[in-house]
């Protein structure tokens, strides 16, 4: 089996800490049958709706960040990747502090900042700047390797056409440009 396909099937504990043996299978699948070679993850659990007023992206203090359960649920996650034995290429993060944050807690390797993924939710930085900027990042990565996002709501809509919650993912093709929710839980 070449590492694309050991990456794929030793997704049996995915994400979610609480995800059940069916939601482990549907995520395996998922990714198996997509040959999926990006997972999008949306940021751990920050309570609230958009940012402050005051917002500038160098200071945390100004931003909507994790909670103590977001931070918690970043941790979980990552675990389960580890113990599932998932080993990415890249590991890329939104520069906004809750992505940072849960990309660091995954623990799952370096993390670069990436302004390709980008909040353009409230104007904080511009969709037709970062949308651009992802769409050459995506092209670029190789087909048989994987790479982790770990980005917006409003970023993963916009490229899979997918909306979800808190610490949820997307795998995507970037070949085929298909792109499914993963059963988490």
């Amino acid at each position: 089996m070449d590492r694309r396909g050991f990456i794929i099937s030793s997704c049996a504990v995915l994400l979610s800490p609480t995800e059940t043996f069916s939601e482990t299978f549907a995520a395996k699948e998922t990714l198996a049958r997509l040959h999926a070679n990006v997972i999008f993850l949306r940021h751990a659990l920050a309570p609230g709706f958009g940012d402050p007023d005051n917002f500038r992206l160098d200071d945390c203090d100004t931003q909507r960040n994790l909670s103590a359960a977001g931070r918690d649920q970043a941790v979980a996650i990552g675990q389960n990747m580890t113990r599932a034995g998932l080993v990415f290429d890249a590991v890329y993060s939104s520069q906004w502090c809750r992505c940072l944050e849960t990309a660091e807690l995954l623990g799952l390797g370096k993390v670069q900042a990436f302004a390709g993924l980008n909040s353009f939710f409230q104007g904080h930085a511009q969709r037709s700047q970062t949308l651009p900027a992802l769409q050459a990042k995506l092209a670029g990565l190789p087909v048989d390797g994987l790479s982790l996002m770990v980005t917006h709501q409003v970023v993963i809509q916009a490229i899979t056409r997918l909306g979800v919650g808190s610490g949820e993912a997307v795998a995507l093709n970037t070949t085929t440009g298909h792109a499914e929710a993963l059963a988490l839980g």
